[in-house]
């Protein structure tokens, strides 16, 4: 679904990216960590069309990349809803600009309202909603345009640990739901091996790919499995991972 070949990104003389090459499969949810310098970001700008790569080229079912599109949903860590439109109109707001039918439009939003547990809240504002609910909203919008790849840049940094666990569980329900292929950065390991069937650890000065994990471990996780033996000992093996490669 989603490779990249030899992906690398300058800023004048600096190397933020150098010669990474990564493959996603449809429907994988692949979480990246490292370290600060280590490029996160600006490999998911790359991917999601805003920045060029000096190097390299990314491409999604065998079509460059060559700017921002539909077929690639971002959600940042500030969710980035717009605060004049309903929860409602705020879902739907990507469908309008694709032209889909009216009744279309609606039966989506529905859908994705149901999902994400705001069909109670369609009317509110951005302002009476939670942290946590901002976000849901701003997931529901990018899914609701049906992508190929929902990209996630430090989605739940914000939040407290307590709705940062929340929001954690409801976004591998979501992503098990809808078979979305997920590319999520974040500098929380436990989060990455929590939500992520590979963690791929990034290299700093420049971000180059250090270690690609795969994480055996079922699909089906909830709070508790962040206490099984298996979950703590990867999370370890990652994190030395991280440490190693500063």
């Amino acid at each position: 679904m989603l490779a990249l070949a030899g992906v690398g990104r300058t800023w004048g003389t600096k190397a933020a990216l150098e010669n990474v090459s990564l493959d996603i499969a449809a429907g994988q949810f692949v979480c990246v960590v490292g370290a600060s310098g280590s490029g996160k970001s600006t490999l998911l700008s790359i991917v999601a069309g805003l920045v060029a790569p000096t190097s390299g080229a990314v491409t999604l079912a065998g079509e460059a990349v060559t700017g921002p599109g539909p077929d690639r949903g971002l959600v940042c860590q500030s969710g980035a809803v717009y605060p004049w439109r309903t929860v409602e109109q705020n879902i739907g707001f990507g469908l309008e600009l694709l032209g889909l039918p009216r009744a279309e439009r609606r039966a989506r939003v529905d859908w994705y309202l149901a999902e994400t547990g705001l069909s109670g809240l369609r009317a509110a504002l951005p302002k009476q909603l939670s942290g946590g609910q901002r976000q849901r909203v701003a997931i529901a919008r990018a899914l609701a345009c049906e992508p190929r790849v929902l990209l996630l840049d430090e989605p739940f940094g914000a939040l407290d640990v307590q709705t940062k666990e929340d929001m954690q569980v409801f976004l591998r329900g979501v992503w098990r739901d809808t078979g979305t292929t997920v590319l999520m950065v974040t500098h929380d390991v436990e989060e990455a091996v929590f939500l992520g069937q590979r963690v791929v650890v990034l290299a700093s000065h420049p971000g180059r790919v250090a270690a690609d994990v795969p994480v055996p471990l079922p699909d089906d996780r909830d709070r508790l499995a962040k206490r099984a033996p298996d979950f703590l000992r990867l999370r370890a093996d990652v994190e030395d991972l991280v440490r190693s490669s500063i």
